[in-house]
């Protein structure tokens, strides 16, 4: 047996992964321990539960890899540092004062975590530590996990070590790099850009720049082309670093970027006004044709018909489908984990494929991702134990009451809590760690958004659909079981708009409903496709299809178990405090169903818990 533990951590999104023999065993992120959103630290609870997952002991792993170089890194933020130190001298400081004595000497730092951990000797520890590349670990995690036998890989985010953007050539078991963007020249710098100045943060905000984007009209495009952004001849690119001050750790634009856009930055829950949804279309525009023209690039030079995608930009679904749709190959595949969660993944595969020669077995079909359902699981002895201690009232039904009396509170415009089997890994909650409701009421969009999620009102939900009707429903020719792609919905299903509603603008454009599901059907006829198979969930595939011999909709809504600024929840007692918080009726978890007016306990100012994203 060979055990390898890939871990992430000390940015944002620490996380822990655990192979046997190549096997993707577990993973899970940090965050859902803690209960810290994007929690950095080291990812202690995120080890310990690999591996007692995998039913071994500590001093059987093999060897710990890091997902990135800290030495090159640090080079990199020196680098980026030396012509303007003078002119920042604080930023500077602070900046070394965290790197020198922590994470310059990072293989001392980590052989004292795993020994605190897990016990053993620190020296035993440090001859075990080995480290991948920040975009290696992406492309192995997007390459090894995929389906394919061969494929181009494509991996783009804010920057790793020096590289923001590379293109692999994956065949078999190996991974050969053929292009590479360096920093400070970046897709997901330039986007994450955006999201400041748009007024949400960096590194969560960016699905909200996303999902704003439709609701304006993308009128700058030329102006950030003609002074931010200049395309190259071999489809790369470049940034006008006047406007940018990401280098050195300040805000990500100055005021030379906000004289070019006529407005300062719009200050965090801030109005959102015309302007803002404005930007929103345009650097979405922006976004979508670089990364078109880098999958092009890709094509051209590995000759393949497929193509594997991982890095943060990786998450902007609509970019996805334009690639899917346009770049020029016959099948697309998405780490689901694609972020710096997906590091700890990455760097365990490459170690195992690269440094180990261990074979591949892909079938070109399925993906070893196992549904992306590879974290905690609570049986129902424990399940009843835990909500008993919490206070929780409750029945226990056997397997055909539960799907009956849920749907029957789905039916009823009720918002469920759903958490059932290993929780999700990646930032999409798939049908095991959720909230679900009926995708046929025009406010179910609202409600949940302002009475369960605490969070804006334009943020769209996801449909959950049978994958055997999805294409009854949706324009989408292909599986999309990871929710990163999205897919018109059928002109079958959508509703006539009238003149006056046409002339709607703004946010005002929510209460038009645009199908006969508009719970998930965004303003410009999209959706952000789930589909549910039977074979990775099917529990989650026999509740929907049940929802549909009653309602004829083979779809509910999906969106993440937390509220705004919250990681998803990862256990039981996680559960019940949302659903004591928040607008949720009914919480079902294992063979558990509550009721939120059979319960005792006090209702919690559940929004003032977490910090707002």
């Amino acid at each position: 047996m060979i055990a390898i533990l890939g871990i992430s951590c000390y940015y944002h999104d620490a996380s822990a992964c655990l192979l046997v023999d190549g096997k993707i065993v577990a993973a899970a992120q940090e965050e859902r321990f803690t209960r810290v959103k994007h929690d950095p630290s080291f990812p202690s609870n995120a080890i310990r539960y690999c591996i007692e997952a995998a039913g071994i002991q500590g001093v059987e792993l093999d060897v710990v890899v890091f997902y990135e170089k800290p030495h090159e890194k640090f080079r990199r933020i020196i680098s980026s540092f030396v012509d303007d130190r003078k002119r920042n001298p604080n930023t500077f400081s602070e900046a070394m004062s965290t790197w020198i004595p922590k994470k310059y000497r990072q293989r001392k730092l980590l052989a004292g975590e795993m020994t605190k951990l897990l016990g053993g000797g620190a020296s035993e520890w440090e001859d075990r530590i080995r480290f991948s590349r920040h975009h290696l670990s992406h492309a192995a995690s997007a390459f090894y996990a995929s389906p394919y036998r061969t494929a181009a890989v494509l991996t783009m985010d804010g920057v790793g070590e020096w590289e923001s953007t590379t293109i692999y050539h994956g065949v078999g078991n190996k991974l050969t790099q053929l292009a590479h963007q360096d920093f400070p020249h970046s897709i997901g710098l330039l986007y994450s850009a955006f999201t400041h100045y748009c007024g949400f943060r960096v590194n969560s905000g960016e699905y909200k720049l996303m999902g704003l984007a439709p609701y304006g009209k993308p009128t700058m495009t030329s102006l950030i082309w003609d002074n931010l952004v200049e395309k190259s001849a071999d489809g790369g690119f470049s940034l006008n670093l006047d406007y940018f001050d990401f280098r050195t750790g300040n805000l990500p634009t100055n005021r030379q970027f906000w004289d070019l856009f006529g407005r300062l930055p719009r200050e965090p829950e801030g109005e959102l006004e015309a302007f803002h949804m404005d930007v929103a279309a345009s650097i979405q525009e922006v976004t979508e044709q670089l990364a078109l023209d880098l999958a092009r690039v890709a094509q051209k030079l590995t000759g393949e018909v497929n193509l594997c995608l991982a890095g943060g930009v990786a998450l902007n679904c609509v970019a996805n489908a334009r690639l899917r749709r346009e770049a020029g190959f016959d099948s697309v595949w998405i780490q689901p984990a694609a972020g710096d969660a997906g590091g700890a993944l990455g760097a365990a595969l490459a170690y195992w494929h690269l440094a180990r020669g261990g074979e591949r077995n892909a079938d070109g079909v399925r993906d070893t991702m196992s549904g992306a359902y590879l974290g905690p699981y609570f049986d129902q002895t424990e399940i009843v134990h835990r909500l008993t201690e919490s206070g929780a009232v409750f029945r226990i039904l056997d397997d055909d009451e539960l799907l009956m009396e849920t749907v029957k509170a789905l039916d009823q415009g009720v918002a469920v809590g759903w958490f059932q089997g290993r929780m999700e890994f990646g930032p999409r909650a798939l049908g095991n760690r959720s909230i679900l409701a009926d995708p046929r009421l025009a406010s179910t969009q609202r409600d949940l958004n302002l009475k369960t999620k605490f969070r804006e009102s334009f943020r769209p939900f996801a449909p959950a659909v049978l994958a055997e009707f999805a294409q009854d429903w949706f324009d989408f020719p292909d599986a999309s079981p990871y929710m990163l792609f999205t897919a018109p919905i059928d002109p079958a299903h959508r509703l006539a708009v009238s003149s006056r509603e046409e002339g709607i603008s703004g946010l005002d454009r929510l209460a038009v409903p645009r199908s006969v599901v508009p719970a998930v059907t965004h303003v410009d006829y999209s959706a952000r496709l789930q589909t549910v198979h039977a074979d990775t969930n099917p529990l989650f595939h026999e509740l929907i299809t049940r929802f549909a011999e009653v309602t004829g909709v083979p779809i509910l809504v999906n969106t993440s178990f937390n509220v705004r600024g919250e990681p998803i929840v990862a256990s039981p007692e996680d559960a019940y405090r949302c659903f004591m918080g928040t607008g949720i009726e009914v919480l079902v978890i294992g063979n558990c169903i509550l009721h939120k007016s059979e319960q005792n306990g006090p209702s919690i100012n559940y929004a003032e818990e977490f910090t707002l994203d």
